[in-house]
């Protein structure tokens, strides 16, 4: 090696060391107001310019700074340091722009909410403005004095709190683990305390919530024309959205609410026989999921804007033939978001690498803990290399077992018979994350199986689609289908 070349090479390698040691820093700890019990875990730290409170932000909505850290056995009042060895997004500590920051650290428990932001039972500071400036030595001290409390539900005359005991849950978590819904209960309830009524199991999209219903007094609408309870399931667990599909992950949530979860409904509630589904996004997937794995269990699902149905096109990716998940075939970025379906919004990199950091509980965390088998250590395989976006092949085999077409594809001689046109499909053609596109490919399967299932596609995007006419034709299949099941039962 050239002597001038060596002695430029070990000053830029001295410079970058030298600047990486005199990063601004984040020194952490919790107090023993928050917490007696030593901690042992990840810490987050969350940094936005526009978020008042950062831990708050909806990842792969907003962009922000994030960082984390692994530590193990610290005591109260005992500091972490954050620096340019946390993993980071998008750059390290020290390549972050120079401006003022709401900052707040975030102690994960992992007691089994979805958000760690907004897990009850973690420690985090109140946001507080921090400058970051040119002087790099500095060191800026945080003490996380609260601890995020557990959701309570107010009962009202019409919106009621079921917690179901799991005992299957609680065997694969092993802590004690329930099956939670709020149940909306009709007007006519109370007005006609003889009659029964058909229940609508109501799945929401991910990142909603049960306890919404808290405290509301509006009693349930009906199906179409007739008075039912409905049921809001919200799929909500320490890794995403359950689906309510057995997975190897997030544990038997099918069974579950299956075995546990619907007993306890009839046996709380003045039920008919008739048990319906209907969803929207994560929902609308886990509709379609009961019903074709329960065909026996629900009369009909009406499936609203649902999460990729056929594999061959998750966010118009081809799990089976492509090979980057951020890189399209012409190097563009995949979008795994847009605005009506045609402007970029969010990129499949940002969203993956943003989770790399927020390690657990978002959407596409939620995919991998899903549909993914375990790892040796206890984590849900990745679907891609975060750092370069290649799909793993050995994890698309697993996927296989969660693609709906699929299934249908090469089990319909089989379940035809109790499935057939108990399935209705509707989405927005502009739909803002791509889903329309998988619907249109499990429709031409079924219509190539001559199956009596309804597609139906709408103008609006993932959130606009839901006009009057878009709910009316929605529940007025689902009332068909209850008026059939009711004419069979007195034949």
């Amino acid at each position: 090696m050239d002597h001038t070349f060596k002695t430029t090479f070990y000053l830029i390698l001295f410079v970058l060391l030298y600047s990486s040691t005199i990063a601004q820093k984040f020194s952490i700890r919790y107090t023993p107001a928050a917490s007696r019990q030593n901690f042992t875990g990840n810490v987050f730290l969350y940094l936005s310019k526009e978020n008042k409170n950062p831990k708050d932000a909806d990842v792969g909505i907003e962009f922000f700074p994030c960082y984390r850290i692994a530590v193990k056995n610290i005591k109260p009042n005992q500091a972490v340091l954050f620096d340019d060895a946390a993993v980071s997004y998008p750059v390290p500590l020290s390549a972050i722009e120079r401006t003022e920051y709401y900052v707040q650290a975030v102690w994960d428990r992992n007691l089994g909410d979805r958000s760690i932001g907004n897990s009850a039972g973690n420690m985090y500071n109140k946001s507080v403005k921090t400058r970051f400036t040119k002087k790099k030595d500095e060191v800026f001290n945080l003490l996380c004095d609260d601890v995020i409390k557990e959701q309570s539900f107010v009962e009202t005359q019409y919106s009621k709190e079921i917690k179901a005991s799991s005992s299957v849950l609680t065997a694969f978590y092993k802590r004690p683990t329930t099956i939670n819904a709020a149940v909306l209960l009709p007007k006519e309830y109370d007005e006609q305390p003889e009659r029964k009524f058909p229940v609508l199991y109501w799945v929401s999209g991910y990142g909603h919530d049960y306890h919404d219903f808290s405290g509301k007094n509006d009693p349930a609408s009906p199906m179409d024309t007739t008075a039912c309870i409905r049921v809001f399931l919200d799929g909500n667990c320490s890794l995403g959205h359950s689906v309510y599909a057995n997975s190897d992950n997030n544990g038997p949530w099918s069974d579950a609410l299956i075995k546990e979860l619907l007993p306890e409904v009839e046996k709380k509630f003045r039920c008919n026989a008739a048990k319906l589904l209907t969803g929207h996004s994560s929902g609308g997937w886990t509709v379609i999921w009961l019903q074709t794995h329960y065909p026996k269990t629900f009369i009909a699902c009406w499936s609203s804007a649902p999460d990729p149905v056929d594999f061959r096109n998750l966010q118009q990716i081809d799990l089976y033939k492509d090979h980057n998940l951020f890189y399209a075939n012409d190097s563009s970025l995949r979008m795994t978001a847009t605005v009506a379906g045609r402007i970029p919004w969010a990129s499949m990199k940002q969203v993956y690498q943003m989770e790399n950091i927020i390690s657990r509980g978002e959407q596409a965390h939620s995919f991998d803990a899903v549909f993914s088998q375990k790892n040796l250590d206890g984590s849900p395989r990745k679907l891609c290399n975060p750092n370069t976006g290649e799909i793993d092949s050995v994890t698309v085999s697993h996927w296989k077992n969660y693609d709906i077409c699929l299934y249908l594809r090469d089990n319909w001689n089989r379940i035809k018979t109790e499935l057939d046109g108990k399935v209705r499909v509707s989405v927005g053609e502009q739909d803002n994350f791509l889903l329309n596109y998988a619907v249109h490919l499990l429709d031409e399967e079924m219509k190539k199986l001559k199956s009596g299932f309804v597609f139906a596609y709408y103008p609006g995007d993932h959130f606009t689609v839901s006009t009057s006419k878009y709910k009316s034709d929605g529940y007025k299949f689902l009332q068909q289908k209850y008026n059939q099941f009711i004419a069979h039962l007195i034949r």
